[in-house]
C-alpha cells in the first residue's frame, strides 16, 4: 500500500504547522487526501496554507499555543466537531535555544518545556480517546538530542529526552490496545528552528549558525515520516550523522563526548570554547 492510499480520508493533525517541517508534512498529507488540521501560533500564515491545501483536500486551521493546556484541548474539540475523529495526531511544534546553562536565564528552559514537552503531553492527553478509538497514530518529533546531550543545548535536549520517555511509556501502556506511537528523530534539518532559537536570556538568535544548504530537507523529512507512519514503525532515527552518533554513543560515549563538544564548538559565535582556545589556555597555564 502506497502513501497515497493509506492517507486518503484519514484525519491528521500537525502541530507546528505553519513552517519547516509541520508544513512540509502537512502539505503532503494534503496531497495524499488526508483531512488535515493545521495548528500554529501564526493565524495569519494558517489561514494562508489552509487557503493553498484546500485545493486537494478538507483543511481546517486552528491557531493554537501549544504552552497552553486550554488551547490544546480546543485544537482537539474543533477537529472531532469538524470531522468526527482522529487518526493521526503529530506533535511538531518545538524551539530551540543555544547558551551555555552556566548563563542561561531558567525562564528559557521553562518555554522550551512548556512548548516542546507540554505542548506534546497536552495534544496527546486530549487526541488520546479518539486516537484509541480509531487505533490511530501519535507522533513525537524529537532529535538525536533526545537521545544524547548537546552542549550549548540544555534546554532542548532535556525537552526531547522528557518527550521520548514519556511516548515510551505511553506505547507499553497501550502495548494491547492497537495505538501505534511513533518517536521521530530527523537530525539537523533545513528549517527556521534555529533561527528561531532562544538565547541564554530569552532574546531569539536571529541567524542560523549553521549551513542550511547543506541539511536534509523539511520536505524530504516529511516524505519519510509518513512513510514510517504507514509502516507504524516504533522510532526513527535520519541523516549518517544522526545514526553514527547514537552507535558511538552506546560503544564509546567518553570519545564520544569529545566529539560532540568539538564539533559543537566549530559553529559561529559558539557559546562555548573551541579547542584551539583551551589549549592555548593550557600552554599559558604551565
Amino acid at each position: 500500500m502506497n502513501n497515497k492510499i493509506y492517507f486518503k480520508d484519514k484525519v491528521a493533525i500537525v502541530t507546528g504547522a505553519s513552517s519547516g517541517i509541520g508544513l512540509a508534512t502537512a502539505t503532503l498529507l494534503a496531497k495524499y487526501q488526508a483531512k488535515v488540521v493545521l495548528a500554529a501560533r501564526s493565524e495569519d500564515k494558517l489561514n494562508e496554507l489552509s487557503r493553498q491545501l484546500s485545493q486537494y483536500s478538507e483543511v481546517i486551521s486552528v491557531k493554537t499555543d501549544v504552552s497552553n493546556q486550554e488551547e490544546c484541548r480546543r485544537l482537539i474539540e474543533k477537529t472531532i466537531q469538524k470531522f468526527g475523529r482522529i487518526d493521526i495526531l503529530i506533535n511538531n511544534a518545538g524551539i530551540s535555544m543555544r547558551a551555555m546553562f552556566k548563563d542561561l536565564d531558567l525562564s528559557v528552559i521553562h518555554r522550551l518545556m512548556d512548548v516542546n514537552f507540554w505542548g506534546t503531553v497536552y495534544c496527546t492527553k486530549y487526541a488520546l480517546p479518539y486516537l484509541l478509538e480509531s487505533k490511530g497514530s501519535v507522533v513525537g518529533v524529537i532529535s538525536t538530542a533526545g537521545y544524547k546531550g548537546l552542549p550549548g543545548r540544555t534546554g532542548y535536549s532535556a525537552s526531547k529526552f522528557a518527550i521520548n520517555g514519556f511516548l515510551d511509556t505511553l506505547r507499553s501502556e497501550h502495548l494491547y490496545d492497537g495505538l501505534h506511537v511513533m518517536i521521530y528523530a530527523p537530525g539537523f534539518t533545513a528549517s527556521n528552528i534555529r533561527k528561531t532559537a532562544l538565547m541564554a536570556d530569552g532574546s531569539i538568535q536571529g541567524d542560523t549558525p549553521r549551513e542550511e544548504g547543506k541539511m536534509m530537507t523539511s520536505e524530504r523529512v516529511g516524505e519519510i515520516m509518513l512513510n514510517h507512519i504507514r509502516k507504524r514503525s516504533r522510532r526513527a532515527t535520519l541523516t549518517f550523522t544522526g545514526k553514527l552518533l547514537l552507535v558511538l554513543t552506546r560503544l564509546f560515549p567518553t570519545i564520544t563526548d569529545h566529539m560532540e563538544y568539538w564539533y559543537m564548538a566549530r559553529e559561529p559565535d559558539s557559546p562555548f570554547k573551541r579547542r584551539s582556545e583551551i589549549m592555548k589556555e593550557r600552554r599559558n597555564h604551565h
